[in-house]
Protein backbone atom coordinates (compact mmCIF):
# COMPACT_ATOMS: atom_id res chain seq x y z
CA UNK A 1 0.00 0.00 0.00
CA UNK A 2 1.40 3.74 -1.04
CA UNK A 3 0.41 7.05 0.36
CA UNK A 4 -1.08 8.78 -2.19
CA UNK A 5 -1.53 12.93 -2.13
CA UNK A 6 -3.97 14.28 -4.82
CA UNK A 7 -4.39 17.97 -5.01
CA UNK A 8 -7.52 19.15 -7.95
CA UNK A 9 -9.67 21.76 -7.35
CA UNK A 10 -12.35 20.15 -9.21
CA UNK A 11 -14.57 18.18 -6.37
CA UNK A 12 -15.90 15.77 -9.02
CA UNK A 13 -12.39 14.91 -10.64
CA UNK A 14 -10.71 14.84 -7.17
CA UNK A 15 -13.59 11.95 -6.24
CA UNK A 16 -13.48 9.72 -8.61
CA UNK A 17 -9.65 9.89 -9.04
CA UNK A 18 -9.86 9.18 -4.55
CA UNK A 19 -12.30 6.70 -5.15
CA UNK A 20 -9.72 4.88 -8.06
CA UNK A 21 -6.84 5.09 -5.26
CA UNK A 22 -8.30 3.35 -2.27
CA UNK A 23 -9.68 1.06 -4.85
CA UNK A 24 -6.07 -0.27 -5.97
CA UNK A 25 -5.24 -0.35 -1.47
CA UNK A 26 -3.15 2.93 -0.49
CA UNK A 27 -3.89 5.58 1.58
CA UNK A 28 -5.35 9.03 -0.27
CA UNK A 29 -5.21 11.99 0.85
CA UNK A 30 -7.71 14.46 -1.22
CA UNK A 31 -7.25 17.98 -1.15
CA UNK A 32 -8.98 20.75 -3.47
CA UNK A 33 -6.77 23.84 -2.56
CA UNK A 34 -3.15 24.19 -3.10
CA UNK A 35 -2.15 25.60 0.52
CA UNK A 36 -3.98 22.36 1.94
CA UNK A 37 -2.46 19.94 -0.28
CA UNK A 38 0.98 21.34 0.34
CA UNK A 39 1.13 21.56 4.01
CA UNK A 40 0.02 17.99 4.01
CA UNK A 41 3.40 17.38 2.05
CA UNK A 42 5.85 18.89 4.47
CA UNK A 43 4.57 17.24 7.30
CA UNK A 44 4.45 14.49 5.58
CA UNK A 45 5.69 13.42 2.50
CA UNK A 46 3.75 10.92 0.08
CA UNK A 47 4.70 8.20 -2.23
CA UNK A 48 3.15 9.48 -4.93
CA UNK A 49 1.37 13.06 -5.64
CA UNK A 50 -1.22 13.73 -7.93
CA UNK A 51 -1.86 17.33 -8.79
CA UNK A 52 -3.77 19.01 -11.31
CA UNK A 53 -1.85 21.92 -13.47
CA UNK A 54 -4.43 24.80 -12.51
CA UNK A 55 -5.82 24.90 -8.97
CA UNK A 56 -7.61 27.98 -7.50
CA UNK A 57 -4.96 28.80 -5.26
CA UNK A 58 -2.00 28.07 -6.60
CA UNK A 59 -0.07 26.97 -9.87
CA UNK A 60 0.74 23.36 -10.23
CA UNK A 61 3.74 23.78 -11.45
CA UNK A 62 5.42 25.76 -8.49
CA UNK A 63 4.25 22.72 -6.61
CA UNK A 64 5.99 20.62 -8.92
CA UNK A 65 9.21 22.95 -9.00
CA UNK A 66 9.43 23.09 -5.15
CA UNK A 67 8.64 19.08 -4.77
CA UNK A 68 11.79 18.37 -7.17
CA UNK A 69 13.56 20.30 -4.95
CA UNK A 70 12.80 19.06 -1.53
CA UNK A 71 11.46 15.26 -2.71
CA UNK A 72 13.88 14.08 -5.39
CA UNK A 73 12.39 10.48 -5.62
CA UNK A 74 8.54 11.27 -5.43
CA UNK A 75 6.77 10.99 -8.84
CA UNK A 76 4.58 13.36 -9.45
CA UNK A 77 1.77 12.88 -12.19
CA UNK A 78 0.23 16.33 -13.56
CA UNK A 79 -3.37 15.93 -14.53
CA UNK A 80 -4.22 19.09 -16.77
CA UNK A 81 -6.47 20.15 -19.74
CA UNK A 82 -5.57 19.74 -23.39
CA UNK A 83 -5.45 23.45 -23.63
CA UNK A 84 -2.59 23.36 -21.31
CA UNK A 85 -0.52 20.39 -23.05
CA UNK A 86 2.19 22.60 -23.54
CA UNK A 87 2.49 23.79 -19.62
CA UNK A 88 1.74 19.90 -19.04
CA UNK A 89 5.38 19.17 -20.82
CA UNK A 90 6.92 21.62 -19.25
CA UNK A 91 6.23 19.96 -15.98
CA UNK A 92 7.82 17.06 -17.70
CA UNK A 93 11.00 18.76 -18.13
CA UNK A 94 10.69 20.32 -13.99
CA UNK A 95 10.63 16.52 -13.06
CA UNK A 96 6.91 15.39 -13.43
CA UNK A 97 6.65 11.42 -13.98
CA UNK A 98 3.92 11.71 -15.99
CA UNK A 99 0.69 13.72 -17.23
CA UNK A 100 -2.88 13.14 -18.31
CA UNK A 101 -5.07 15.31 -20.29
CA UNK A 102 -8.95 15.71 -19.51
CA UNK A 103 -10.97 14.38 -19.65
CA UNK A 104 -9.08 10.83 -19.04
CA UNK A 105 -10.49 7.72 -18.31
CA UNK A 106 -9.53 5.51 -15.59
CA UNK A 107 -7.90 2.48 -16.87
CA UNK A 108 -5.52 5.28 -17.94
CA UNK A 109 -5.19 6.89 -14.59
CA UNK A 110 -4.60 3.44 -13.02
CA UNK A 111 -1.91 2.62 -15.23
CA UNK A 112 -0.09 5.51 -14.83
CA UNK A 113 -0.18 5.25 -11.06
CA UNK A 114 1.20 1.74 -11.18
CA UNK A 115 3.88 2.41 -13.71
CA UNK A 116 4.56 5.57 -11.17
CA UNK A 117 4.55 2.90 -8.00
CA UNK A 118 6.00 -0.12 -10.44
CA UNK A 119 2.94 -1.83 -8.63
CA UNK A 120 0.60 -4.14 -10.90
CA UNK A 121 -2.67 -3.68 -8.80
CA UNK A 122 -6.04 -4.16 -10.34
CA UNK A 123 -8.48 -1.84 -9.52
CA UNK A 124 -12.19 -1.60 -7.83
CA UNK A 125 -14.00 1.34 -8.35
CA UNK A 126 -16.56 1.96 -5.48
CA UNK A 127 -16.49 -1.43 -4.94
CA UNK A 128 -18.28 -2.18 -8.25
CA UNK A 129 -15.60 -5.14 -8.91
CA UNK A 130 -15.84 -4.32 -12.29
CA UNK A 131 -12.45 -5.23 -14.59
CA UNK A 132 -11.76 -3.09 -16.85
CA UNK A 133 -9.70 -5.41 -19.18
CA UNK A 134 -11.18 -4.44 -22.93
CA UNK A 135 -12.15 -7.97 -24.46
CA UNK A 136 -10.97 -7.60 -28.10
CA UNK A 137 -14.20 -7.55 -29.50
CA UNK A 138 -15.85 -4.77 -27.37
CA UNK A 139 -13.58 -1.64 -27.65
CA UNK A 140 -14.18 1.02 -24.41
CA UNK A 141 -15.67 3.95 -26.90
CA UNK A 142 -17.79 2.55 -29.43
CA UNK A 143 -17.92 4.39 -32.68
CA UNK A 144 -21.27 5.09 -33.37
CA UNK A 145 -22.14 4.25 -37.32
CA UNK A 146 -24.25 1.95 -39.58
CA UNK A 147 -23.04 3.04 -43.22
CA UNK A 148 -20.79 1.48 -45.73
CA UNK A 149 -18.09 3.89 -44.91
CA UNK A 150 -17.59 3.36 -41.63
CA UNK A 151 -18.18 -0.21 -41.29
CA UNK A 152 -15.38 -0.36 -43.75
CA UNK A 153 -12.84 1.55 -41.19
CA UNK A 154 -13.63 -0.89 -38.27
CA UNK A 155 -13.50 -3.49 -40.11
CA UNK A 156 -9.87 -2.54 -41.03
CA UNK A 157 -9.21 -1.66 -37.10
CA UNK A 158 -10.75 -5.08 -36.09
CA UNK A 159 -8.19 -6.79 -38.67
CA UNK A 160 -5.12 -5.12 -37.99
CA UNK A 161 -5.40 -4.16 -34.25
CA UNK A 162 -2.34 -6.64 -33.49
CA UNK A 163 -0.62 -5.50 -36.49
CA UNK A 164 2.51 -3.60 -34.74
CA UNK A 165 3.10 -1.88 -38.34
CA UNK A 166 3.13 1.62 -38.87
CA UNK A 167 -0.31 3.08 -39.10
CA UNK A 168 -2.00 6.35 -41.00
CA UNK A 169 -5.40 7.51 -39.77
CA UNK A 170 -6.39 10.38 -42.24
CA UNK A 171 -9.55 12.57 -42.31
CA UNK A 172 -10.41 16.01 -41.69
CA UNK A 173 -11.18 17.53 -38.26
CA UNK A 174 -13.77 16.12 -36.15
CA UNK A 175 -14.06 12.92 -38.27
CA UNK A 176 -13.15 10.59 -35.26
CA UNK A 177 -9.29 9.51 -35.85
CA UNK A 178 -8.08 9.57 -32.39
CA UNK A 179 -11.00 7.36 -31.29
CA UNK A 180 -10.65 4.90 -34.24
CA UNK A 181 -6.87 5.25 -33.08
CA UNK A 182 -8.21 4.26 -29.13
CA UNK A 183 -10.46 1.44 -31.05
CA UNK A 184 -7.69 -0.14 -32.56
CA UNK A 185 -5.64 -0.37 -28.99
CA UNK A 186 -8.37 -1.60 -27.16
CA UNK A 187 -9.03 -4.57 -29.44
CA UNK A 188 -5.36 -5.05 -29.51
CA UNK A 189 -2.76 -7.24 -27.05
CA UNK A 190 -1.79 -4.27 -26.09
CA UNK A 191 -4.75 -3.12 -24.42
CA UNK A 192 -4.12 -3.19 -20.96
CA UNK A 193 -0.96 -0.75 -21.66
CA UNK A 194 -1.10 2.55 -21.71
CA UNK A 195 -2.67 4.81 -24.86
CA UNK A 196 -0.36 8.09 -24.89
CA UNK A 197 -1.58 10.82 -27.68
CA UNK A 198 0.62 13.61 -28.67
CA UNK A 199 -0.97 16.88 -29.93
CA UNK A 200 1.73 17.92 -32.41
CA UNK A 201 0.21 20.93 -33.18
CA UNK A 202 -0.26 21.75 -29.27
CA UNK A 203 3.67 22.26 -28.26
CA UNK A 204 6.38 24.63 -29.60
CA UNK A 205 8.84 22.79 -31.57
CA UNK A 206 11.51 22.24 -28.50
CA UNK A 207 8.58 20.82 -26.35
CA UNK A 208 7.86 18.66 -29.01
CA UNK A 209 11.56 17.08 -29.68
CA UNK A 210 11.97 16.67 -25.84
CA UNK A 211 8.47 14.79 -26.05
CA UNK A 212 9.78 12.38 -28.62
CA UNK A 213 13.23 12.43 -28.25
CA UNK A 214 14.44 13.30 -25.02
CA UNK A 215 17.16 16.12 -24.46
CA UNK A 216 17.41 18.57 -21.60
CA UNK A 217 18.63 16.09 -19.17
CA UNK A 218 15.14 13.93 -19.30
CA UNK A 219 15.32 9.72 -20.10
CA UNK A 220 11.88 9.38 -20.77
CA UNK A 221 9.97 10.38 -23.87
CA UNK A 222 6.27 9.79 -24.94
CA UNK A 223 7.72 6.58 -26.30
CA UNK A 224 9.14 5.07 -23.18
CA UNK A 225 6.20 6.69 -21.01
CA UNK A 226 4.02 4.35 -23.78
CA UNK A 227 6.14 1.00 -22.95
CA UNK A 228 4.38 -1.70 -24.65
CA UNK A 229 1.53 0.45 -25.32
CA UNK A 230 0.23 2.76 -27.98
CA UNK A 231 1.46 6.19 -29.06
CA UNK A 232 -0.50 8.40 -30.94
CA UNK A 233 0.78 11.09 -33.04
CA UNK A 234 -2.18 13.71 -34.14
CA UNK A 235 -1.01 16.41 -37.38
CA UNK A 236 2.01 14.65 -37.50
CA UNK A 237 1.08 16.84 -40.97
CA UNK A 238 2.31 20.47 -38.73
CA UNK A 239 5.70 18.27 -37.85
CA UNK A 240 8.37 20.56 -38.85
CA UNK A 241 10.87 19.08 -41.28
CA UNK A 242 13.96 18.83 -39.15
CA UNK A 243 11.79 16.34 -36.90
CA UNK A 244 10.48 14.69 -39.56
CA UNK A 245 14.09 13.44 -40.17
CA UNK A 246 14.93 12.41 -36.68
CA UNK A 247 11.70 10.67 -36.63
CA UNK A 248 12.49 8.67 -39.54
CA UNK A 249 15.80 8.26 -38.29
CA UNK A 250 14.07 6.99 -34.90
CA UNK A 251 10.95 4.58 -36.00
CA UNK A 252 13.58 3.02 -39.06
CA UNK A 253 16.23 2.18 -35.42
CA UNK A 254 13.01 0.61 -33.76
CA UNK A 255 11.77 -1.46 -36.88
CA UNK A 256 15.24 -2.65 -37.84
CA UNK A 257 15.88 -3.65 -33.78
CA UNK A 258 12.31 -5.16 -33.78
CA UNK A 259 13.30 -7.20 -36.50
CA UNK A 260 16.55 -8.87 -35.14
CA UNK A 261 14.52 -9.34 -31.99
CA UNK A 262 17.12 -6.89 -30.48
CA UNK A 263 14.53 -4.21 -29.32
CA UNK A 264 14.25 -3.51 -25.41
CA UNK A 265 11.47 -3.42 -23.79
CA UNK A 266 10.83 0.68 -22.99
CA UNK A 267 11.08 1.21 -26.58
CA UNK A 268 8.05 -1.64 -27.71
CA UNK A 269 5.25 0.34 -28.88
CA UNK A 270 3.03 0.60 -31.16
CA UNK A 271 3.04 3.52 -33.28
CA UNK A 272 0.08 5.19 -35.36
CA UNK A 273 -0.12 8.98 -36.58
CA UNK A 274 -3.10 11.00 -37.86
CA UNK A 275 -3.29 13.92 -40.28
CA UNK A 276 -5.49 16.38 -41.48
CA UNK A 277 -4.31 16.52 -44.76
CA UNK A 278 -3.63 14.33 -47.46
CA UNK A 279 0.31 13.69 -46.88
CA UNK A 280 0.65 11.97 -50.30
CA UNK A 281 -0.12 15.03 -52.12
CA UNK A 282 1.94 17.08 -49.51
CA UNK A 283 4.88 14.63 -50.71
CA UNK A 284 4.49 15.35 -54.51
CA UNK A 285 4.26 19.13 -53.68
CA UNK A 286 7.04 19.14 -51.29
CA UNK A 287 5.35 19.53 -48.15
CA UNK A 288 6.32 16.52 -46.33
CA UNK A 289 9.60 14.10 -46.38
CA UNK A 290 8.92 10.94 -48.83
CA UNK A 291 10.78 8.82 -46.91
CA UNK A 292 8.83 9.10 -43.40
CA UNK A 293 5.41 9.04 -45.21
CA UNK A 294 6.16 5.75 -46.51
CA UNK A 295 7.48 4.76 -42.91
CA UNK A 296 4.16 5.80 -40.92
CA UNK A 297 2.11 4.81 -43.77
CA UNK A 298 2.26 0.78 -43.78
CA UNK A 299 -1.20 0.48 -43.24
CA UNK A 300 -3.04 3.70 -44.17
CA UNK A 301 -6.68 4.23 -43.73
CA UNK A 302 -8.96 7.29 -44.98
CA UNK A 303 -11.63 7.70 -42.63
CA UNK A 304 -14.95 9.59 -43.86
CA UNK A 305 -15.92 12.77 -43.26
CA UNK A 306 -20.00 12.77 -41.58
CA UNK A 307 -21.28 14.43 -44.45
CA UNK A 308 -20.29 11.26 -46.44
CA UNK A 309 -22.14 9.32 -43.86
CA UNK A 310 -25.19 11.07 -43.34
CA UNK A 311 -27.10 8.22 -42.56
CA UNK A 312 -24.97 7.91 -39.08
CA UNK A 313 -26.20 11.19 -38.03
CA UNK A 314 -29.92 10.19 -37.09
CA UNK A 315 -27.89 7.54 -34.48
CA UNK A 316 -25.03 9.95 -33.71
CA UNK A 317 -27.81 11.92 -32.57
CA UNK A 318 -29.32 10.37 -30.62
CA UNK A 319 -26.01 8.66 -29.39
CA UNK A 320 -24.96 12.57 -28.17
CA UNK A 321 -28.96 12.88 -26.20
CA UNK A 322 -28.24 9.85 -24.23
CA UNK A 323 -24.92 11.00 -23.45
CA UNK A 324 -26.36 14.29 -22.10
CA UNK A 325 -29.37 12.67 -20.16
CA UNK A 326 -27.01 10.65 -18.36
CA UNK A 327 -25.07 13.74 -17.88
CA UNK A 328 -27.42 16.01 -16.80
CA UNK A 329 -29.05 13.47 -14.64
CA UNK A 330 -32.26 14.27 -16.75
CA UNK A 331 -34.95 12.31 -18.99
CA UNK A 332 -33.72 12.24 -22.67
CA UNK A 333 -34.54 14.77 -25.55
CA UNK A 334 -36.13 14.55 -28.16
CA UNK A 335 -35.40 15.73 -32.19
CA UNK A 336 -38.42 16.52 -34.12
CA UNK A 337 -38.90 15.07 -37.67
CA UNK A 338 -38.13 18.47 -39.67
CA UNK A 339 -35.01 19.59 -36.78
CA UNK A 340 -33.71 15.93 -37.71
CA UNK A 341 -34.19 17.01 -41.38
CA UNK A 342 -32.02 20.01 -41.53
CA UNK A 343 -29.32 18.31 -39.14
CA UNK A 344 -28.77 15.28 -42.11
CA UNK A 345 -29.10 18.18 -44.72
CA UNK A 346 -26.26 20.23 -43.07
CA UNK A 347 -23.05 19.93 -44.47
CA UNK A 348 -20.93 19.60 -40.99
CA UNK A 349 -17.44 21.03 -41.28
CA UNK A 350 -16.17 20.55 -38.12
CA UNK A 351 -17.97 16.89 -38.48
CA UNK A 352 -18.86 14.60 -35.45
CA UNK A 353 -17.77 17.18 -32.84
CA UNK A 354 -19.66 20.03 -34.40
CA UNK A 355 -22.63 17.72 -34.50
CA UNK A 356 -22.37 16.94 -30.72
CA UNK A 357 -21.79 20.58 -30.00
CA UNK A 358 -24.99 21.45 -31.97
CA UNK A 359 -26.96 18.78 -29.86
CA UNK A 360 -25.94 20.27 -26.74
CA UNK A 361 -26.69 23.70 -27.51
CA UNK A 362 -29.88 22.58 -28.99
CA UNK A 363 -30.71 20.59 -25.55
CA UNK A 364 -30.00 24.32 -23.52
CA UNK A 365 -32.73 25.88 -26.05
CA UNK A 366 -35.35 23.76 -26.22
CA UNK A 367 -38.92 23.55 -24.90
CA UNK A 368 -40.67 20.71 -23.51
CA UNK A 369 -37.92 18.36 -23.96
CA UNK A 370 -38.29 18.39 -27.61
CA UNK A 371 -35.84 20.03 -30.09
CA UNK A 372 -36.67 22.13 -33.08
CA UNK A 373 -35.58 23.92 -35.74
CA UNK A 374 -35.48 27.03 -33.86
CA UNK A 375 -33.06 25.35 -31.39
CA UNK A 376 -30.47 24.52 -33.47
CA UNK A 377 -27.58 26.61 -34.03
CA UNK A 378 -28.68 29.36 -36.59
CA UNK A 379 -25.56 27.86 -39.16
CA UNK A 380 -27.41 24.76 -39.53
CA UNK A 381 -31.06 26.11 -40.64
CA UNK A 382 -29.85 28.70 -42.76
CA UNK A 383 -27.65 26.37 -45.26
CA UNK A 384 -30.09 23.78 -46.05
CA UNK A 385 -29.65 22.59 -49.32
CA UNK A 386 -32.41 21.32 -51.96
CA UNK A 387 -32.40 20.37 -55.40
CA UNK A 388 -34.26 22.57 -58.44
CA UNK A 389 -36.44 20.12 -60.24
CA UNK A 390 -36.95 22.49 -62.75
CA UNK A 391 -33.71 22.64 -63.61
CA UNK A 392 -31.53 19.22 -63.11
CA UNK A 393 -28.29 19.13 -61.05
CA UNK A 394 -28.89 22.43 -59.69
CA UNK A 395 -28.67 22.44 -56.01
CA UNK A 396 -29.68 26.24 -54.13
CA UNK A 397 -28.92 27.14 -50.00
CA UNK A 398 -32.20 27.89 -48.44
CA UNK A 399 -32.08 30.54 -45.15
CA UNK A 400 -34.43 28.24 -43.29
CA UNK A 401 -35.32 29.94 -40.19
CA UNK A 402 -35.61 33.80 -41.25
CA UNK A 403 -38.22 35.57 -41.83
CA UNK A 404 -40.41 35.16 -45.24
CA UNK A 405 -40.54 39.16 -45.83
CA UNK A 406 -36.71 39.38 -45.36
CA UNK A 407 -35.47 36.43 -48.04
CA UNK A 408 -38.29 38.33 -50.49
CA UNK A 409 -36.38 41.18 -49.27
CA UNK A 410 -32.91 40.43 -50.25
CA UNK A 411 -33.50 38.11 -52.96
CA UNK A 412 -35.39 41.08 -54.75
CA UNK A 413 -32.49 43.86 -54.38
CA UNK A 414 -29.90 41.39 -55.67
CA UNK A 415 -32.21 40.94 -58.68
CA UNK A 416 -32.53 44.55 -58.90
CA UNK A 417 -28.91 45.00 -58.66
CA UNK A 418 -28.28 42.42 -61.65
CA UNK A 419 -30.78 43.76 -63.81
CA UNK A 420 -28.92 47.41 -63.23
CA UNK A 421 -25.73 46.01 -64.26
CA UNK A 422 -27.44 43.84 -67.35
CA UNK A 423 -28.13 47.28 -68.44
CA UNK A 424 -25.21 49.03 -67.82
CA UNK A 425 -26.77 51.38 -64.71
CA UNK A 426 -30.10 52.39 -67.18
CA UNK A 427 -32.44 53.09 -65.01
CA UNK A 428 -35.16 53.02 -67.44
CA UNK A 429 -34.35 50.08 -69.17
CA UNK A 430 -34.48 48.00 -65.84
CA UNK A 431 -37.54 49.24 -64.89
CA UNK A 432 -39.17 48.62 -68.36
CA UNK A 433 -37.52 44.70 -67.61
CA UNK A 434 -38.73 44.00 -64.66
CA UNK A 435 -42.29 45.59 -65.25
CA UNK A 436 -42.36 48.45 -62.83
CA UNK A 437 -42.00 52.08 -62.28
CA UNK A 438 -38.75 53.90 -61.35
CA UNK A 439 -40.32 55.32 -58.80
CA UNK A 440 -41.18 51.55 -57.79
CA UNK A 441 -37.20 50.68 -58.54
CA UNK A 442 -36.36 53.07 -56.55
CA UNK A 443 -38.60 52.35 -53.80
CA UNK A 444 -37.19 48.68 -53.93
CA UNK A 445 -34.01 49.63 -53.28
CA UNK A 446 -33.58 51.50 -51.00
CA UNK A 447 -31.70 54.38 -51.89
CA UNK A 448 -30.21 56.79 -54.48
CA UNK A 449 -29.49 54.52 -57.48
CA UNK A 450 -26.20 56.29 -59.23
CA UNK A 451 -25.13 54.53 -62.33
CA UNK A 452 -21.48 55.05 -62.22
CA UNK A 453 -21.85 53.37 -58.33
CA UNK A 454 -24.03 50.39 -60.48
CA UNK A 455 -21.38 49.64 -63.12
CA UNK A 456 -18.38 49.56 -60.40
CA UNK A 457 -20.08 47.87 -57.62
Amino acid sequence: MAKVLIIDDEAAILDLMTKLCRSLGHEVQPYQTGKEGVAALQKSPPDLMIVDLRIGDMNGLHIIQQCDQEFPDMPIIMVTGYGSVETAVEAMKLGAFDYLTKPFELEDLRRTINRALRTDSKFDVGGLKAPLVVEPSRPRNPIIGESPEIKQVLAMAAKIADNDSPTLLEGEFGCGKQMVARSIHDRSRRRDEPFKVLHCSALPVDLLEAELFGGDGRAQTIFTRAQGGTVVLEEINVLPVRLQSQLDSYLEDINSRRLSGTLPSELDTRFIATSTEPLETWVKEGKFREDLYYRISVIPIQLPSLRKRKDDIPLLAEHFLKNYAALTNSPKFEIDKYAMAMLVGYSWPGNVGELQNAIERACAFADNRRIRPIDLPPKITQKIEISDDEAQGVRHQLPIGNKLSDYIRKQEKMFIRETLKYNEGSREKTASMLGVSIATLYRKMGLKLERDKILNS
